[in-house]
């Protein structure tokens, strides 16, 4: 196990460098850039992207000539345009930029942010409570009902109770995550009907002066409606995913042979079907954690005003801050691929009859 474990971390080099070099090539064709940027706020454009209607395109050539890259640059001297270009590192080739990038990254230096002036790492730090928030309750909770139910849900395949369960279920995974975050908005937080969650943030404002009880009531409160938007499609999901492959294990002949010998249901079930049963589910842990920690979290974040990792990506994105957009990238990318070790270390602790080393051979 030691020698899989160690070609895994061998490859999550090469798989990073590959992520890399992907997202840092398809940039390179975007237009938009932070010198653009920069140029549409001093002409006082505001939006960069008003630049590519190329409504006073015939200004920029006589300025800058028909080649200028910087259709904003009206009226702006050249030399200030270089200056730009050389603080943003931009006067290099994408070759030696890209090659720097990585050179940083693997001493874990980030670098800056080009707008917030603060590093990459302290800004990811900073955001990261409220994607922990929702990633660690919603993963949680959505196993701790999801396996139960499920289970439930094979004991009693083709029943009423697994009629209606199974509908709920169905109603639940075609309701996007952002259109049940509005409907408990206009539910519970003072949009049409109760006031009874606070809509923004992780904490009240006096969360400082509450005692340890206070504080612990006042996190719940606030996380409630955003943890229990982001968990309701892994919910549905899992479990799903429990049921069928408990049914799947139900139906196999050792069961059969372990009823025969007069083990009661329960052992059955727990004893024997659980933990072959539950190795697809483990299997699948890595993409609902990461599922939930990163993805759709920006409409959930916008919606309940909560400042996490999703909005700082769609706002580095949008700004076209490479630094954060590229920092952020290579954290999550290594974080998704130690997950994904983590999660075959899972399916030796639930069942020790697996080895990789054996399967690769």
């Amino acid at each position: 196990m030691g020698a899989y474990i160690l070609r895994r971390l061998l490859l999550v080099i090469p798989t990073l460098l590959g992520i890399m070099i992907i997202n840092f090539t398809l940039v390179q064709f975007v237009p938009g850039g932070p010198v653009e940027q920069i140029i549409a706020k001093v002409q006082g454009e505001g939006d960069v992207f008003s630049s590519f209607a190329g409504g006073d395109q015939d200004v920029a050539e006589e300025t800058f000539g028909s080649d200028s890259d910087y259709l904003g640059a009206r009226g702006l001297p050249k030399e200030f345009i270089e200056e730009l270009e050389k603080e943003f590192g931009f006067d290099k080739p994408p070759l030696t930029r890209f090659l720097l990038m990585i050179g940083n990254y693997m001493r874990f230096d980030f670098g800056e942010s080009y707008f917030r002036k603060i590093s990459v790492i302290d800004l990811v730090l900073e955001k990261m409570p409220v994607s922990i928030t929702l990633g660690l309750w919603s993963t949680l909770i959505a196993y701790l009902v999801s396996i139960p139910l499920g289970i439930r849900k094979a004991v009693k395949d083709g029943s009423s109770f697994d009629t209606w369960t199974s509908g709920a279920i169905i109603v639940a995974y075609a309701i996007p995550g952002f259109l049940f975050a509005i409907m408990l908005v206009v539910l519970f937080a003072g949009g049409s009907y109760w006031q009874i969650f606070p809509l923004r943030g992780l904490t009240s404002d006096n969360f400082e002066n509450l005692s340890l009880t206070g504080k612990i009531l006042d996190y719940f409160w606030h996380i409630t409606l955003p943890v229990l938007a982001s968990t309701i499609a892994a919910f549905a999901t899992l479990t799903l995913l429990t049921k069928n492959s408990f049914l799947d294990e139900i139906k196999k002949h050792y069961v059969m042979t372990a009823r025969a010998k007069g083990l009661t249901e329960r052992r059955v079930l727990y004893g024997h079907v659980f933990r072959n049963a539950m190795l697809i589910v483990i299997a699948g842990f890595p993409a609902v954690f990461i599922g939930v920690f990163f993805g759709g979290s920006v409409l959930i974040e916008t919606i309940f005003s909560l400042d996490g990792l999703g909005r700082l990506g769609f706002e580095a994105a949008v700004a076209r801050d490479y630094p954060v957009v590229f920092g952020t990238l290579f954290i999550f990318g290594l974080i998704g691929l130690v997950v994904g070790i983590l999660s075959d270390l899972m399916y030796v602790i639930v069942d020790p009859r697996i080895d990789f080393e054996k399967r690769e051979g």
